[in-house]
């Protein structure tokens, strides 16, 4: 006798893109999924486990705007850049390509990307950092003593030299058990304004290619020290990832570009 049963399959649009990159295999790879109602929050976080990139998104249209959440294989963040941006371009690629602006609605509050030409813009709240203790052995967990410490989300440390970013080897062991976050390194750009790098071992990202929610901090710091509004950055990790700024008090503006890599169905 066959006792095998049929079971009703949920069938998850999914697409995987490059972003803050105009091609792909460079950038920061996201997930996105859309979804028609919230799954239960295990089955979210085993999903972002499954596709193990820095970032899932998960999406669901409301009648002005979509509720947006994101997970890295290992947590929910409250924010992040780099899935909100290839969560609008799904949107713009895939969904609605009309849309000139998408609303979205987040543990952060309000969020907004704006499509100008081939450039997408985040509006994102900033997040100031201010001066904090340089925590015990620094100098020796990232190989170099950091002209200045700094806090808000992540602990953020600032240099002279970009090549000391860009040839940067840290302890990830040591800074998973850090306090904070997430790690940013930074120091200005020699083609740019300013470069940096991020880390997040703890969360499960020994280090994110391209992080739209660290420029949340980046930017007032630079904006300040530079005196000038409008910022072009580099992140300077393997694959790379270029962004296009402006600090506007309270909130950032994130500029960026995005590529598909690919899409597909997630079945449950």
């Amino acid at each position: 006798m066959n006792t095998c049963r049929s079971r009703t399959m949920l069938k998850i649009p999914f697409y995987q893109i490059d972003a803050f990159s105009n091609e792909v295999f460079s950038g920061n790879p996201a997930g996105v999924c859309l979804l028609d109602e919230w799954l239960q929050d295990e089955t979210l976080q085993s999903i972002a486990t499954e596709n193990n990139l820095p970032e899932t998104a998960f999406l669901v249209k409301q009648a002005t705007h979509y509720d947006l959440r994101w997970f890295t294989p290992e947590v929910e963040m409250d924010l992040c850049g780099h899935a909100t941006l290839a969560s609008a371009h799904v949107i713009f690629e895939f969904v609605d390509s009309n849309a000139e602006q998408i609303e979205f609605m987040s543990k952060s509050g309000a969020l907004s990307v704006e499509r100008r030409d081939d450039l997408l813009f985040l509006d994102f709240p900033s997040r100031k950092p201010t001066a904090c203790a340089c925590p015990e052995g620094i100098n020796t967990i990232l190989g170099a003593a950091p002209s200045e410490t700094l806090v808000s989300r992540d602990l953020m440390f600032v240099f002279d030299d970009e090549d000391l970013i860009r040839t940067m080897n840290p302890d990830l062991t040591a800074l998973s058990q850090l306090n904070n976050f997430a790690v940013i390194v930074t120091a200005p750009g020699k083609q740019c304004d300013f470069v940096s790098r991020f880390f997040a071992p703890g969360a499960g990202i020994p280090e994110d290619p391209v992080t739209g929610s660290a420029h949340c901090t980046l930017v007032p710091y630079w904006a300040e020290r530079l005196a000038k509004k409008e910022l072009h950055a580099m992140q300077l990790s393997r694959r790379g990832g270029e962004l296009f700024c402006t600090d506007r008090d309270d909130r950032v503006s994130i500029g960026g570009r995005a590529v598909t890599y690919l899409s597909g169905t997630i079945v449950l």
